[in-house]
């Protein structure tokens, strides 16, 4: 294994502290409990939080800011964040007007999310929400989660939400939008090539030289097929299809458009995959009405790429446009 590391244990905290050393006037880091915060002065609204492992960069740390996130919660690579992190994020965030927490359905993160939301409630405050994001369409249930796994998607939900907490609607009514987002966007990605982690130093999983895996999830967890490469026409359809099936989408439709790599291939693969995919949108009669094109929820260093549909509506497409002032310049 070869990477730009100290310590394997070492990773995420030194990885965090160059996001503060490079974003000193926007971004707080509590170092030993992996906290990432606004440091921009806010008031009036609702407090933001996601939370997960880390080696999905940049989500969550590097969506903290104006318009996304108000703080994330990291945890050891691939491994759930602490509960008094979260707790303590939850009270360095609220102004007041309650918290609503956005967690990706995986078994851990759900755990310390409702722990640390019945502690808060317990010790009076601060209102607590969540919704639970869930948009890949490649399994119903595994071993690694409690139903559908949450992927790519959830980035649009931190986006459409922030944007919305920025002007000042309440709590119920972001955790509403929340859930309607959350029920609207699909994804399913493949994988060319398993991630190596850090501690481990060795791949998390096996393919054979001429194997993918259809619907792999953001840690390796298996998905709905492993079968023989194929073309990048043959493999982006496979994936396109299932999430037009899901929800469904249908001739007419309005749609956002995520191609999202997983940390180890190429943009101009990613860009073929997205011409791709316009084509079959268009056969099906789908409007694209923005598309995005790039690394927003990876898996280390894994080779391949996620394909996510959001159907739009007129909101929508007005807090996807509004500004969000992030560490990355993704959106």
């Amino acid at each position: 294994m070869k990477k730009i590391i100290n310590k394997p244990e070492d990773v995420v905290h030194e990885m965090l502290k160059g996001l503060k050393d490079s974003r000193p006037e926007t971004i707080g880091l509590i170092d030993k409990k992996r906290i990432v915060y606004r440091k921009d002065p806010y008031l009036n609204k609702v407090g933001i939080i996601s939370g997960s492992g880390s080696g999905h960069e940049p989500d969550q740390a590097f969506y903290v800011g104006k318009g996304m996130l108000d703080a994330a919660c990291a945890g050891p690579v691939f491994a759930a964040p602490t509960l008094d992190a979260i707790v303590d994020a939850a009270r360095m965030v609220d102004r007041g007007r309650g918290v609503l927490f956005l967690v990706k359905n995986y078994t851990g993160d759900r755990a310390y999310f409702e722990m640390a939301s019945e502690m808060l409630a317990f010790e009076g405050g601060p209102t607590v929400e969540t919704v639970i994001i869930n948009d890949d369409v490649a399994v119903k249930d595994s071993t690694f989660t409690a139903g559908r796994r949450g992927v790519a998607g959830a980035i649009l939900v931190y986006k459409i939400v922030g944007a919305k907490s920025e002007e000042g609607a309440n709590l119920d009514a972001l955790k509403q939008l929340a859930l309607e987002v959350n029920s609207n966007v699909r994804t399913m990605g493949f994988a060319l090539k398993p991630c190596t982690t850090p501690e481990k130093g060795s791949p998390t999983f096996s393919l054979g030289a001429d194997e993918i895996e259809i619907g792999v999830g953001l840690h390796g967890e298996p998905g709905r097929e492993r079968t023989t490469y194929k073309r990048a026409n043959i493999i982006i359809k496979t994936l396109t299809d299932a999430v037009l099936k899901d929800l469904p989408f249908t001739s007419g439709d309005e749609v956002a458009l995520m191609i999202n790599g997983l940390g180890g291939t190429p943009i101009g693969e990613l860009y073929i995959a997205a011409g791709i995919t316009h084509n079959l949108l268009k056969d099906s009669g789908i409007r694209v009405h923005k598309t995005y094109v790039n690394n927003y929820c990876t898996s280390l260093d894994m080779e391949g790429c996620s394909v996510t549909l959001l159907k739009l509506n007129e909101e929508y497409k007005r807090l996807l446009a509004s500004p969000a002032e992030i560490p990355i310049s993704y959106f």
